[in-house]
């Protein structure tokens, strides 16, 4: 007796309506933000790589094509220059910064037996916060230019004279205010990654260290960072990503700073004033939109071969 072919799965019942297609349903699902992402990004980038090549000064539809003079002009400007040198030194304190105090705050947080709950919503609570919103707190409050604030007070409280945080002139004690912000706004999320896959190693790895009496540091190099290395990975990536796309807390504290002071002002923020200040240099603006973009790119690959992001199972 020939058997019928079963009918696909994703078609419709016979006798049904377009209504009840599988694919109608997923593109009622996922549309809306498909359309978001197409007008809100995809428009955007492909509208500035295209302003990019052109001498686009107060207006966003010009005429005079220049092709790759606008790189040329960004790569040859010392600002632009110095302010991918802020970029990297900003990475490279706050990034293992971050994995390092993450990382510690999952390993105390997982230790809890009780109120974990708890402390995992208090240290995750700062997400909620925006950044601009956290750097008028920092500038206004913790971290002002005048002897008053949260900090110089707890300074005056142990016989301190009190500091002025945004001062253009040595030392930088903007950096502090820089890098204090970032970690009290992200710290959270990234512990929340770590204390996930800190649940998931076997216990019975931390029975057998104890049985051979291991001691805590042997115990914590030798079970729980080689379990956590996929994640590892993943937060120095991601951290590294969003350290090099600082643009809020740069722009809400220092903005009311007597100018920027060296290395205080991301390629972001510069990008910023070139493309919407006086200028409104389109074409340049977009032409370091595009160059900061591919820096971006080569970070991520770099760092995503160092820690063998990319490497097959068999390879491993």
């Amino acid at each position: 007796m020939p058997v019928r072919n079963a009918p696909a799965r994703d078609a419709p019942e016979a006798g049904g309506t377009w209504r009840d297609s599988p694919h109608l349903r997923f593109w009622l699902m996922t549309g809306p933000f498909l359309a978001g992402l197409a007008v809100f990004v995809l428009v955007p980038i492909g509208w500035s790589v295209w302003l990019s090549l052109f001498d686009a000064h107060n207006t966003v539809t010009p005429t005079e094509f220049v092709g790759l003079e606008n790189y040329r002009d960004m790569l040859a400007d010392p600002a632009f220059r110095s302010s991918l040198v802020t970029f990297v030194v900003f990475a490279a304190i706050v990034v293992p910064l971050t994995f390092a105090g993450s990382l510690a705050l999952a390993v105390l947080v997982n230790g809890v037996r009780r109120f974990q709950a708890f402390f995992r919503s208090v240290f995750f609570l700062p997400l909620a916060c925006s950044y601009v919103a956290a750097s008028l707190i920092w500038r206004g409050s913790i971290f002002p230019g005048v002897p008053t604030g949260v900090a110089n007070t707890a300074l005056r409280a142990v016989g301190v004279e009190p500091v002025a945080w945004l001062s253009v002139v040595d030392p930088p004690w903007y950096w502090l205010v820089l890098v204090t912000l970032r970690l009290w706004l992200q710290l959270g999320f990234y512990m929340i990654l770590f204390l996930a896959a800190l649940q998931r190693v076997p216990r019975h790895l931390y029975e057998a260290a104890a049985l051979d009496g291991a001691s805590a540091w042997t115990t914590f190099a030798r079970i729980t960072l080689p379990q956590l290395r996929a994640v590892s990975v993943a937060v120095l990536l991601l951290a590294t990503v969003n350290a090099f796309q600082a643009f809020d807390e740069f722009y809400g504290v220092m903005a009311t700073a007597q100018g920027y002071p060296p290395y205080a002002r991301p390629p972001l923020v510069y990008l910023y004033y070139v493309a919407v200040g006086d200028g409104q240099d389109f074409g340049h603006g977009g032409a370091g939109g595009v160059l900061l973009t591919a820096l971006i790119v080569v970070v991520a690959l770099a760092q995503g071969r160092f820690t063998g992001l990319f490497r097959t199972r068999d390879a491993r």
